[in-house]
């Protein structure tokens, strides 16, 4: 249900793109490839169930805890912006 200068749908195909931006960020970002024996920041060894879950691995638990948290912390903002202000 559009209103203003939108057109019908707008709204949800605002949406199904956000959704489908953040799918493919996230599959992007999966690690692919030969797993490291030790983590790339602390250089602690990697334990092997980890490596055999995990292909492409390279960063212990503690560590790649840490670097989602930061990264979590950069995302404050939809690139796309408001919902109101695209459909304006």
């Amino acid at each position: 249900m559009a209103g203003g200068w939108s057109r019908d749908g707008a709204e949800h195909e605002q949406m199904d793109a956000t959704v489908n931006d953040a799918l493919e960020r996230a599959r992007r970002s999966l690690p692919t490839g030969v797993s490291a024996e030790f983590c790339d920041e602390c250089a602690n060894s990697i334990p092997e169930a980890r490596r055999l879950a995990l292909p492409g691995i390279q960063h212990c638990v503690s560590c790649q805890t840490a670097l989602e948290q930061e990264a979590k912390a950069v995302e404050l903002f939809n690139r796309r912006g408001s919902k109101d202000s695209q459909l304006r």
